[in-house]
């Protein structure tokens, strides 16, 4: 069933938006950056509220843990309900979710409070990433589809790059609160600007409760399971039994399924997983060439953590250059190959990171991340885009979940193989290392995107 948005008609000059459009379309950034930002901010405030909250290292990281843990359990069940209810009436219900409970991490008394908060505020982080690309979809004519999807994988990039940077400057300047303070207002702006969404009618499809349950108890356990694995192996190994376990009942209870809850309908759509696979491997190539380049610039060359944060800063504002311009190119030329494109030059980015390892000098260094923030941003926007009209406009909100759901996986699996790296290699070595393994998911990354290009309708 198709989702008749009421929306303006687009004004005649073709590529501009009308003023509620594009009121509409920066709500929807701003609750993106909101999300995004909230998810990478905080990891260099872990020392100082661990000290603040006079808690263990291993207990303070709980306030990362519990945001990820929520937006992973309710991604797939956030694209559903939106389904049923309406896409518009979530969301705006996530924004405000997401907003109060920044005021409740303000107010934390203690590490319990904080980490509940958190929890709560990845429930409404959930409903606002299932429902971007459906939204963005419902806002902008189709031809400009290419350039919206470069607008929000601008954001993302942004957003998840520059996070540890803000987070340091705000740090410098002002007590640990303020990281979730700064959202109150960003959060009331957002939701002023979401008053001009279009208003679609909901499916009425009934929700599968059983299958919504065994998806939060799935990636639960598997996010705990894989955070458990390195320091209680026993207790990991059954957590991620328990996740295989959840998952296969799902996959059976929904395999047949028309329009099921992990949408496994669009998963058997060539280009959508080759898309899914790239985007996998493209996330955990950044996350761990971040993680390691951290530490090398830290670590050898002695640099404090906001020096760390302004020399990986090239990064996302080289994204900010691509991105925009991969969109564009995405309207008119093969997306695939663009993937192809960004995902090698994203590798040799890595690369080069990892001969420069060897040096004593930090400029070299920060000139191999521009090259990464240019392969990044070619690869991100055309690849998401794929994975949106690979999709019937009734899935836009499938879609969307398995997209952020990609972008989590990846960065999850970016993390865990940086842990590994840096548990099993000498010190020394391990950021050149991290950045080897990084290059390789990124070639992993092109390999995906290569596919589609052999592909004769790929797009």
């Amino acid at each position: 069933m198709m989702f008749p948005f009421r929306r303006p008609p687009p004004l005649p000059n073709g590529d501009a938006l009308e003023p509620g459009q594009l009121a509409a379309v920066a709500g929807v950034l701003l609750a993106t950056v909101l999300v995004v930002l909230d998810g990478t901010i905080v990891n260099v405030a872990l020392p100082t509220i661990s000290s603040a909250l006079q808690v263990s290292a291993s207990q303070a990281i709980w306030v990362v843990t519990a945001y990820q843990l929520a937006l992973v359990m309710a991604l797939f069940p956030a694209a559903a309900v939106g389904d049923a209810v309406g896409h518009r009436r979530l969301y705006v219900g996530g924004v405000a979710v997401f907003t109060l409970a920044s005021a409740l991490c303000v107010a934390a008394p203690g590490l319990g409070w904080l980490a509940a908060a958190r929890f709560i505020q990845g429930l409404g982080g959930a409903a606002i990433m299932a429902l971007n690309a459906a939204l963005l979809r419902a806002i902008v004519p189709q031809r400009m589809l290419g350039r919206a999807i470069g607008w929000s994988a601008l954001t993302v990039a942004l957003s998840s790059a520059a996070g540890p940077t803000i987070g340091a400057v705000i740090l410098s300047l002002a007590d640990w609160r303020w990281l979730f303070a700064v959202n109150l207002p960003v959060g009331l702006l957002t939701l002023l600007a979401l008053r001009r969404l279009p208003h679609g009618l909901p499916t009425r499809r009934p929700l599968d409760r059983l299958s919504m349950v065994l998806n939060a108890v799935g990636f639960a356990a598997l996010v705990l399971g894989v955070d458990r694995l390195a320091a209680a192996p026993a207790q990991g190994a059954l957590l991620l039994a328990v996740a295989t376990a959840a998952f296969v009942g799902l996959m059976a209870r929904e395999w047949r399924v028309e329009a099921p809850l992990i949408p496994l309908d669009l998963l058997r759509v060539p280009a959508f997983r080759l898309s899914v696979c790239a985007s996998v491997a493209c996330f955990g190539a950044q996350i761990a060439g971040i993680v390691a380049l951290v530490f090398d610039v830290q670590n050898r060359l002695g640099a404090s953590a906001l020096v760390t944060g302004l020399a990986l800063t090239p990064w996302p504002l080289t994204v900010a250059v691509a991105a925009p311009l991969a969109g564009r190119l995405a309207d008119r030329v093969s997306t695939a190959a663009l993937c192809t494109f960004g995902a090698v030059s994203l590798a040799a980015g890595l690369l080069l990171a990892a001969w420069l390892t060897q040096q004593q000098r930090l400029l070299p260094l920060v000139a191999s991340t521009v090259l990464c923030g240019l392969g990044f941003g070619f690869f991100q926007v055309p690849n998401n885009r794929n994975m949106l009209l690979a999709a019937p406009k009734a899935r836009s909100a499938a879609a969307g979940g398995m997209q952020a759901t990609a972008r989590l996986s990846g960065q999850t699996a970016g993390a865990v193989a940086s842990s590994l790296v840096f548990h099993l290699v000498a010190a020394a070595h391990a950021p050149r290392v991290g950045l080897l393994v990084a290059a390789a998911m990124a070639a992993l990354g092109a390999a995906f995107s290569a596919l589609r290009v052999a592909q004769p309708t790929a797009q």
